[in-house]
């Protein structure tokens, strides 16, 4: 079957002039599905589903608003010479953790703003945006970025890959790293390995699956960052594999803290808001009380 299977187009179809874009789709559709995971999710926990949906309505926006400045940010001499540019997002240029700060942010902001405890709110929210981003990453593979350095197609046949992948990793003649798959499947084994651990009552303390995700991708994109032939630098060190060391071992570190040395205790993930409940019907006893 070598070279009987051709690149694949990113665009996917055409309503009249407009363009659909595969990448598109695919983002779009690893969003929803996050957004529908964490729904149902926080209706377990005594969360409001209307709450998630309008927080996803400030979220998504700003988290792609957070991914372009990001990337502009190290491409600033590029596009002050042509300032126009920094709107065409359709020729690429976002990036993943400028995504992740600003709606971070974001969440914060409007969890305190209707509130709901910040802790319990990401950790419902984080294994379905690695999920998302397991997903995400098939955008790059359709556009043919986000790959790492040249390799043979031998040495893609002996990773067992299907035909498909190995042919659009098939650049202008050369083959290259899938590394969108290996960040793919890194991101997918950690959204399993989060959900299990989150399915255990009195288990994981809150806060504590929201770490473990900056800790698992932190590891992996670390890792996975280093064959990447496309990464944004400062001086000679790779932006992406700075952060990621840093939020593998601010992660560590406050794990440990919050599950040994932290007063009082966090209460456990699978009690919901039920403690936050529970506080304001004793207040408001105490405060009938001494009327």
């Amino acid at each position: 079957m070598q070279n009987m299977i051709g690149s694949i187009d990113p665009v996917a179809f055409n309503l009249g002039p407009i363009e659909v874009a595969w990448y598109g789709i695919i983002i779009v559709t690893g969003m929803f599905l996050a957004v529908w995971l964490s729904i149902r999710e926080a209706d377990k926990l005594g969360i409001r589903e209307d709450f998630i949906v309008d927080l996803a309505f400030w979220m998504i926006p700003m988290g792609l608003i957070g991914a372009r400045i990001y990337y502009v940010l190290f491409e600033l001499p590029t596009y002050l010479a042509d300032p126009i540019r920094i709107f065409f997002i359709w020729e690429g240029g976002i990036a993943i953790y400028g995504g992740l700060i600003l709606g971070f942010i974001t969440m914060y902001w409007y969890s305190r703003k209707n509130d709901v405890p910040v802790w319990l709110l990401v950790d419902i929210l984080a294994p379905h945006v690695m999920l998302a981003q397991a997903i995400g990453r098939w955008g790059n593979f359709i556009n043919q970025e986000a790959h790492g350095g040249e390799v043979s197609r031998q040495f893609l046949e002996n990773l067992r890959l299907p035909e498909f992948i190995i042919e659009q990793m098939n650049i202008g003649g050369t083959y290259y790293h899938p590394t969108f798959l290996y960040e793919s499947v890194w991101n997918l084994v950690g959204f399993v390995v989060l959900m299990l651990l989150r399915a255990k009552k009195d288990l994981m303390l809150r806060g504590e699956i929201f770490l473990g995700y900056l800790a698992w991708y932190g590891l992996g994109r670390f890792f996975i960052e280093g064959m990447r032939t496309d990464s944004l630098y400062i001086g000679d060190f790779r932006v992406s594999q700075v952060l990621s060391l840093l939020l593998l071992i601010t992660s560590i570190g406050l794990l440990i803290y919050r599950r040994f040395y932290d007063y009082p205790k966090p209460p456990y993930y699978s009690e919901g808001i039920k403690p936050e409940k529970e506080f304001r019907e004793k207040k408001k006893k105490y405060d009938q009380r001494k009327k």
